[in-house]
């Protein structure tokens, strides 16, 4: 334990990417309920070596466009929305996400669904989407997750062997070569 807190004293590693989660939540944002999507976001984040602090804002295109431009500006380069994806008429963060958008990742949110699919059918019917946009710090990754902890965590499964890859591509990072046999 006290290696650890030795470690976390001493600061992030080298590797670590500034992010940020963005909770999309009428309930949340009123108070009349608890996050626990936007936390464990970051925690699993965390893990990858993302770094992010959470902000809930409520249901709505424009709510989540400006929480995703201000996520941008202060310099976040990986920024995962959790909640609105669904199809009640108030989820609206793909739509709010694509006024951010420079570029879609169709990948990446196809590898989501048919990931949470397997164990929930239901998986199918978020419209969360997954692409590059503009910010302070560069060009950014910015994916919809849905609003459920097992929805998070198959988000965080899919990107965390992309993440640091995707990063340093759009940093201007080359392809890694294969081995020379």
């Amino acid at each position: 334990m006290a290696a650890a807190g030795a470690a976390a004293a001493a600061g992030p590693p080298p590797s670590t990417v500034r992010g940020a989660v963005v909770t999309v939540s009428d309930r949340c944002a009123r108070g009349e309920a608890e996050d626990t999507s936007g936390p464990l976001a970051a925690r699993l984040l965390a893990e990858t070596g993302v770094l992010a602090e959470v902000t809930v804002v409520p249901d709505g295109a424009e709510s989540v466009a400006a929480a995703l431009t201000a996520a941008l500006a202060a310099g976040a380069r990986v920024v995962l929305t959790t909640g609105g994806t669904g199809v009640a008429p108030r989820d609206r963060t793909p739509e709010g996400t694509r006024q951010v958008l420079v570029r879609e990742l169709p990948g990446i949110a196809e590898a989501i669904r048919a990931r949470g699919a397997q164990t929930v059918p239901a998986a199918v019917l978020t419209r969360g989407i997954a692409g590059i946009a503009e910010g302070a710090a560069g060009e950014a990754l910015v994916v919809n997750a849905p609003g459920s902890p097992g929805g998070v965590r198959d988000v965080v499964a899919v990107l965390a062997p992309l993440v640091h890859h995707v990063v340093d591509q759009l940093g201007g990072g080359d392809h890694p070569r294969p081995p020379q046999g």
